[in-house]
Order: C-alpha cells, then structure tokens, then sequence
C-alpha cells in the first residue's frame, strides 16, 4: 500500500473507534440518570432487562474498538515498514501506544463501570 492509502485506513479505523465509543457512553449515561430516578427499585424484570442492554452494548462496543484498534496496529506496522517520511506517518507510528489503550483500558473501563452498575442495580 501507498503512504496515502495507509493514512485513509488510519483515519477509518480512528472513525470506527471513535463511534465505536459513542452508543454505550450514552447508554451508561442515561442508566446512571435512570438509577437516579428509581431503576434500581424497578421490577426485577425491568432491572434484567436494562442488565441485557448495558452487556450487549458493551460487548458490540468492545468488539468494534478492539478490532479497529486491531487494524490500526497493522496499520501501524506497515507504516513502519514504508519508513515515515511525511509528518502525517510519523504521527501515526508514534500513536501505537493509543492504539493499545483502545485495545485493552477502554474494555477494562466498560467492566468496571458495569460492574459499579450491577451493584447499583441489585445491591
């Protein structure tokens, strides 16, 4: 691949992780103001229910950044084997540590989180 097309990938893969992101903050979001209001004295039922969506989320959330961080890193790898001539390439060589961060904080973050939640939930 050209340096141009290497660089188009990497702004897909940054776009994918970053609306990747986007479905489940909102949906811890509105969960937290929901707990709030009363979903945590909700029927059973209702507090399942709320569980399923807050795992699926997170898991096709999860799926998405990892393997758009999976792609970036090949990206990455390729970069560094074309040698980083522009300032636009040499950015994206030196970013690989983000790349990881995707790959492994966030998805520790989201269990964590949903975890606080559970215990918010049924405790």
């Amino acid at each position: 691949m050209t340096e141009n097309e290497l660089i188009a990938h990497w702004t897909t893969a940054r776009r994918h992780i970053i609306l990747a992101q986007i479905a489940p903050t909102l949906l811890l979001t509105v969960t937290v103001w929901m707990l709030t209001a009363g979903l945590a004295q909700a029927e059973l039922s209702v507090r399942l229910a709320a569980t399923g969506i807050l795992l699926a989320s997170g898991v096709l959330g999860a799926t998405a950044q990892i393997a758009s961080a999976q792609e970036g890193r090949a990206i990455v790898a390729d970069r560094q084997a074309l040698g980083a001539r522009s300032a636009v390439a040499r950015t994206i060589v030196a970013s690989r540590w983000g790349i990881e961060i995707v790959r492994v904080i966030s998805p520790l973050i989201f269990v964590a989180v949903f975890a606080a939640l559970l215990v918010a939930l049924y405790l």
